[in-house]
């Protein structure tokens, strides 16, 4: 049967890559894509919003169809502040997966972190444990929970340390200790993603970095 999926965070690394595994799988038949600025993807399957998130409440309508795909993300140095990035990383997600499920769409897959924990001193992890804890409650048929550590592809933005860590901890995750922060390409998420909303039958299912490399 031909699914409809709907993506946030389609400009991203995971997000740009998921939309054209998307488009090029059989079994899906439309990419409602909703995303702050037009993306450069173009295919037939695709259908494109340009929403205001801040006014997320009012595009209801638009999450609507068989699977979510959350793949939004900030940084603290784009976001400016914490409280900023916390709106992107955990409200507007959530806002959204509560959107979907009150729509009755069936499997939600949420791209979040490794190391994410409600309890973490670490902001960045905390709302990402905090945005897992929220959706696992919500009534989704299915749900996805992918935990990659730092990602590496080609960026719109430049984000300098994030390029020296990829360049870097590849050599200092060989040690067992760091293994939990091996870098992971966008496309390869993206894979696992596809792969997932294929093949899932838990209800609720989290996927480790490890677990991320296979497909």
């Amino acid at each position: 049967m031909s699914k409809k999926a709907i993506v946030i965070g389609a400009t991203g690394l995971v997000g740009s890559e998921l939309i054209k595994l998307l488009c090029d799988n059989e079994t899906i038949s439309q990419v409602v894509v909703l995303a702050r600025r037009p993306i450069a993807i173009k295919h037939a399957k695709i259908i494109s919003h340009i929403i205001d998130f801040e006014n997320l409440a009012a595009n209801k309508q638009l999450f609507n169809g068989d699977m979510l795909f959350s793949c939004l993300g900030t940084t603290k140095k784009q976001a400016k502040t914490i409280s900023a990035q916390r709106r992107v990383d955990l409200d507007y997600q959530l806002l959204a997966a509560k959107m979907a499920a009150s729509n009755n769409v069936s499997h939600y897959l949420l791209v979040s972190s490794s190391a994410a924990n409600s309890g973490s001193l670490s902001p960045y992890l905390k709302m990402k444990g905090e945005l897992e804890e929220y959706v696992k409650q919500l009534p989704f048929q299915k749900i996805s929970i992918l935990q990659p550590s730092l990602l590496t592809g080609v960026r719109h933005t430049s984000r300098p340390l994030e390029e020296l860590g990829s360049k870097i901890l590849p050599f200092l995750c060989k040690l067992p200790w760091l293994k939990r922060y091996t870098p992971i390409t966008g496309k390869q998420v993206a894979e696992k993603l596809v792969h997932v909303c294929q093949t899932q039958t838990e209800n609720i299912a989290i996927y480790s970095l490890d677990e991320l490399f296979n497909v």
